[in-house]
């Protein structure tokens, strides 16, 4: 192979700086998108639960309007459809406070939050319906039997789905290249035009986004295993 590598082309110049921006910028975007997710995720999935069904039905079309358009239509739809439906004021702001982040950040979010909407649901329907029924019992409203017993428990249970979905987040921020946002494989891109060096600028993202989704989900193992219910959750590694 005639191919010379020269890895030091990832800390000399500008590369190592782009690299570290881009994985702040990533960093952020996520962590911003996973926290709206996550929101969205429990407002919906608990709501599509409850008894009364108007909050049922609009819960259900949220899930599967988001969920079963592609991220990528998301990312254009909020970069260049939302903008001109705000006021002009929002719109400069936006514009002078990196708009294509923040659509980045809200189509990561809303996408995600139908897809963890369905996995909460499913950690809520998990639980048996004695616990419901002795929480009303006991003179709770529904919405403090939820807030109080069921959502807790379900948000117990639901670690080892909730992590794969935080994992496909991280790894779908990369999306938000295309809209511009100056995230990891967006400088990684601008390192290999630069430079040249496709593989040895590729193969730092990869990288990158190995030893990021490894340590989330070290991170999320360990929540489980500590938060894990006796009865209701095997422990990991644990006895049976």
């Amino acid at each position: 192979m005639s191919y010379q590598f020269k890895w030091s082309v990832l800390w000399s110049g500008q590369s190592g700086y782009w690299l570290l921006q881009g994985l702040i910028t990533t960093l952020e975007l996520s962590a911003l998108a996973w926290l709206l997710a996550v929101a969205l995720g429990i407002l919906s999935g608990a709501l599509r639960t409850v008894p009364f069904r108007p909050l049922r039905a609009a819960a259900t079309f949220y899930v599967e309007f988001f969920r079963n358009v592609p991220l990528l239509v998301w990312m254009f739809f909020w970069y260049f459809g939302v903008p001109p439906l705000l006021p002009r004021g929002v719109q400069d702001w936006l514009f002078d406070h990196g708009a294509e982040f923040w659509a980045g950040m809200f189509a990561l979010g809303v996408y995600h939050g139908a897809r963890m909407s369905e996995v909460i649901r499913s950690g809520i329907q998990s639980i048996p319906r004695t616990q419901f029924e002795a929480s009303v019992a006991m003179g709770l409203s529904v919405w403090q039997a939820y807030r109080l017993v069921i959502l807790p428990i379900a948000l117990r249970l639901i670690v080892p789905p909730i992590t794969n979905e935080s994992l496909n987040l991280l790894k779908n921020s990369s999306v938000a290249l295309t809209i511009s946002v100056a995230e990891l494989t967006f400088q990684t891109r601008q390192i290999e035009t630069y430079t040249a060096r496709a593989i040895e600028a590729l193969t730092a993202g990869t990288l990158i986004y190995l030893v990021l989704c490894v340590s989330i989900a070290w991170v999320m193992s360990s929540l489980e295993r500590r938060y894990a219910i006796p009865g209701l959750i095997a422990r990991v590694g644990g006895a049976g």
